[in-house]
């Protein structure tokens, strides 16, 4: 039977497991919520963590907090942000909607960390908590978070996968291929221009995730309760602010505005906004490069994934393109967290949302989903692919629609009816025009070249 120890809150006592770094409230927590086995990510935790470091920080120069309890703090605060007592954060994301039950979890562990280690009495509320509500730590948490995860890993992988379909397209900018519109043929293109609108979508998408920036950096920590700041003392919140600013390397501010910060979480939503423009645009790419790659023989054959890992169960030799498959997956994920943010948001009820808790899971999960689905497009299936120029030049010679290079010189009218007898009759554009015009094989040469019909303007 496993060990367990009595702890004791405002409420009563209660039974913790011995080995539990965790006190009273947290275990109040697991009990009564058991909604589903999904935590807090622990790049939240970690946030939680290190707003408790800079608090600890700024309280003792305020001289609210004894040195040696805040150095006590901290040094309990370093180790979780860099890892250790994962499993010590185990509360339900579906829990008390202004996050107070991981508030206080982390307020425990750091308690009984900081006391095992110096055997000073220190107090998950009164010390680690000093001049905080879960109402401005849980918010804040979610802004830091997602600031770092935006920043050092969602905006670099994107980079990455810009500049792997960059030098991808410079290969490839000899290419020539049938474009597509409504999934039927069009006017020609470079493969260089279909890659490059793919890089250009994810320079603005990281344009957008820049601009917000700055907003997720201006935080609303010394609010406490409401925004008035009750408990914390006038200097706190610029302390802290500086404080972090010098741990993360990140200019952080403090909000003009706490009661907007704590009731609102308007800026989620415009994150979610900007992520979900991402995800679309990531969806976009892994499925023009299914349809590139479809076939081999049934479909456009323009392309050759690498392959993977077998395709099928029961069908021998077949090899799908699995990993554009798993990005649009993820993206399907990130728009569907979209729809949970907005919902939530709208529960800013007066002077709190208490929705904190699934829309920080639901964006934090969405920076990683994006991330990973970033660098897997890149590395494992833009990187190698293969051209089947081959395909790629026979579907191009008999595409109908270079009649529309003709329009200035015979009309509509008159370039429709050489379309519709080259794809009737399965040949090439060039030798139906010819025998339907007098403009002379050479002169059509040079209004249907392809490649000079992906320039745009009037044929010379």
């Amino acid at each position: 039977m496993k060990e367990h120890r009595t702890e004791h809150d405002s409420m009563g006592k209660v039974k913790v497991p011995a080995d539990a770094l965790y006190g009273a409230q947290t275990q109040r927590a697991i009990d009564n919520f058991n909604i589903s086995e999904l935590t807090m990510p622990f790049a939240f935790i970690r946030a939680v963590a290190l707003i408790k470091y800079c608090a600890a920080e700024a309280n003792a120069g305020l001289a609210l907090l004894p040195d040696d309890k805040a150095d006590a703090i901290k040094q309990a605060a370093l180790e979780v942000f860099e890892g250790q007592w994962r499993k010590q954060f185990p509360v339900d994301v579906f829990q008390t909607g202004s996050g107070t039950s991981t508030n206080m979890n982390v307020n425990e562990v750091l308690a009984h960390l900081a006391k095992r280690q110096t055997g000073l009495e220190i107090h998950p509320n009164d010390d680690v908590n000093l001049g905080q509500s879960s109402n401005d730590v849980i918010p804040t948490a979610i802004q830091v978070s997602t600031a770092r995860r935006i920043a050092r890993k969602l905006i670099p992988a994107l980079r990455h996968l810009r500049a792997t379909i960059s030098h991808k397209a410079a290969d490839l900018e000899h290419i020539v291929k049938t474009g597509r519109t409504h999934l039927m043929d069009a006017m020609p293109l470079t493969m260089a221009q279909e890659l490059n609108t793919w890089a250009y979508q994810l320079e603005q998408a990281e344009q957008r995730l820049e601009a917000l920036l700055p907003q997720l950096r201006d935080l609303p920590q010394g609010g406490t309760a409401i925004g008035t700041g009750i408990n914390s003392h006038a200097q706190f919140a610029q302390r802290f602010v500086d404080s972090m600013s010098e741990f993360t390397e990140m200019p952080f501010t403090s909000s003009s505005n706490k009661f907007a910060g704590i009731a609102s979480q308007d800026l989620s939503v415009a994150v979610m906004g900007a992520l979900a423009s991402l995800a679309s645009a990531l969806m976009k790419i892994s499925n023009d490069l299914r349809w590139m790659n479809s076939g081999p023989l049934a479909g456009l054959g323009e392309i050759e994934l690498k392959a993977l890992q077998p395709g099928s169960s029961i069908m021998p030799g077949k090899v799908n393109p699995v990993i554009p498959e798993a990005v649009a997956m993820a993206c399907a994920q990130v728009l569907g967290n979209q729809t949970t943010v907005v919902v939530a948001a709208q529960s800013g009820n007066f002077q709190l949302n208490v929705m904190l808790p699934v829309i920080g899971y639901n964006v934090l999960q969405s920076t990683e989903l994006l991330t990973n689905a970033a660098y897997a497009l890149a590395d494992q299936a833009i990187a190698d692919f293969k051209v089947n120029q081959q395909q790629i030049e026979q579907a191009l010679d008999k595409n109908p629609i270079l009649v529309t290079a003709l329009n200035p010189e015979i009309g509509y009218e008159n370039a429709a009816k050489i379309a519709k007898k080259a794809y009737q009759e399965q040949r090439p554009v060039l030798d139906v025009a010819d025998e339907m015009t007098d403009l002379g094989r050479e002169r059509l040469k040079a209004l249907l070249n392809p490649k000079k019909l992906t320039s745009g303007g009037l044929a010379d």
